[in-house]
């Protein structure tokens, strides 16, 4: 539930995947797997789509009598990886009130001292320090996704799939072994740093989907990706606070080494089955061309006007502009307030690390039961309505969220703000992709979730800015207010 996701928090992001009924037209069919592979807005695909050139199934190095083989090993290699991801969730709060007392590295009270004298200018209690440097820490790491996504997709262009997947899988586990012998707050951001510049795995899963797929069966592929993520949230962070108990060398050090064991776990597993992709003959010749479309995913001039979507009306291109920016707003606002609810929960309601890790099982189960039992029917052409609903229903989430004294109020909230964000990133989605010609799905795409991308690296340290100076209550219920500036947005898209 942190904003690095995707990661999800990254997203954040938690994966978000419509699997549609019924015959489908074949715009119909690009148009959902474009929506089903949005998901999280915690990632990012690489080189602006740069599977396009893949799009055929009988261009891949992979057998097309066996996609769906191939489909199970992605598969299973996100859940090792997902499990291992949200165990730090739930700990998060705890970790850093752990560095404010036992860092001796010094980086900790050197943040502390650059902020001390705002701090007691406006009054704000030392207790919430460890938010504002969490905001910072989230945000650091979304930033990192948003640049490093597109370079790594890129290099796999070149190189091919397998060997830069499993590239993002080492620095993976490199970064939780850091983790596990963080003594003091500069090695645990280090790890931080090293972790979200190597997450690069999930887009590239994306890629290696629509490389072994036809339009018939992408969709099912798109919803492996979808389900991964739901039973990495729920149960994650669960498991994560249940090693976190069993620490000897450090309260945490166990919960960071079972993510280290499923890490390592997952690159062994990778080698052994994971088949190769992209042929070279599909290949790019060099690492400029990717390079420069992946410029185009970092630039915020050309993914805020969508400028590499080519023939576009000008009425057209003015409401996916307008689309982008709803999408860019609710983002932005819902990553931060996201990435703090450890926080209230843990200075409110003096939330431990298992009831954090309840709590997210509780939000994941929702969320998986809402996309599958009802988001998954929505018609086409109701998805506006739909994200209607969605963002009214994110406003009283929030403020009960932060306003909620008991756990009866504060689990309201929460159901609320489940349901709410369950409808949100697939219909938003579904509406952007019915924009734009079929040879430019993927490019827009691309920009789509590079949007999203940002969004989630500047949310978590402004709402954690917030958080710290206004304190938890006033931070929420402003934030739920201002979830009505996309929803006017939208009635325009």
């Amino acid at each position: 539930m942190v904003g690095w996701l995707v990661i999800l928090q990254h997203v954040p992001d938690r994966v978000m995947v419509i699997m549609r009924s019924g015959t489908r037209t074949k715009k119909d069919t690009s148009q959902n797997a474009t929506l089903e592979a949005e998901s999280n807005g915690k990632t990012m695909s690489g080189s602006s789509e740069t599977s396009l050139h893949s799009e055929k199934a009988d261009s891949t190095s992979v057998s097309n009598k066996a996609p769906s083989k191939m489909q199970g090993i992605v598969f299973m290699s996100l859940i090792l990886d997902l499990l291992g991801f949200t165990v730090i969730l739930p700990l998060f709060p705890a970790l850093l009130d752990y560095y404010s007392k036992h860092d001796t590295s010094g980086l900790y009270s050197t943040l502390l001292s650059w902020v001390a004298t705002f701090q007691h200018l406006i009054g704000i209690p030392a207790r919430f320090n460890s938010v504002l440097f969490g905001g910072l820490l989230g945000s650091l790491f979304s930033l990192l996704q948003f640049l490093a996504s597109p370079i790594t997709g890129a290099l796999s262009d070149v190189y091919g799939r397998k060997p830069i997947y499993i590239c993002t899988l080492i620095g993976v586990a490199a970064s939780y072994g850091m983790w596990a012998l963080a003594s003091n707050f500069a090695v645990f951001v280090l790890a931080r740093i090293i972790g979200g510049a190597t997450k690069g795995n999930v887009s590239l899963a994306y890629s290696v989907m629509t490389d072994i797929s036809d339009e018939k069966s992408r969709a099912k592929g798109m919803a492996l990706i979808g389900v991964a993520f739901s039973i990495g949230f729920t149960i994650g962070p669960a498991v994560g606070a249940m090693f976190s108990r069993w620490g000897s060398t450090g309260w945490f050090a166990a919960s960071a080494m079972y993510a280290l064991a499923l890490a390592l776990c997952n690159i062994v597993y990778t080698y052994i089955f994971f088949k190769e992709t992209l042929p070279e003959t599909n290949r790019r010749k060099s690492v400029a061309s990717g390079l420069s479309q992946a410029w185009e995913l970092i630039n915020p001039r050309s993914l805020f006007s969508f400028s590499p979507v080519k023939g576009l009306e000008k009425q057209e291109r003015a409401k996916l502009v307008q689309l982008g920016r709803v999408y860019f707003l609710y983002l932005f606002l819902y990553s931060g307030l996201e990435f703090t609810l450890t926080f209230v929960t843990h200075h409110k309601h003096s939330y431990d690390s298992m009831a954090q890790g309840r709590m997210f099982s509780y939000l994941g189960l929702v969320m998986a039961l809402m996309q599958g039992g009802y988001v998954r029917r929505v018609k086409d052409g109701s998805e506006k309505a739909m994200a209607n609903k969605g963002l009214i229903m994110m406003i009283p989430a929030f403020i009960l969220i932060g306003a909620s004294e008991t756990n009866w109020g504060l689990y309201t909230g929460l159901t609320l703000y489940a349901l709410g964000s369950s409808m949100m990133v697939p219909c938003l989605t579904a509406l952007a992709s019915y924009h734009g010609a079929e040879s430019h799905k993927g490019t827009l795409l691309g920009i789509w979730r590079s949007l999203g991308a940002l969004a989630r690296a500047v949310g978590p340290v402004v709402t954690s800015i917030g958080f710290w100076s206004m304190g938890a209550e006033l931070c929420y219920i402003i934030g739920g207010l201002s979830m009505v500036f996309p929803l006017i947005l939208l009635q325009s898209c």
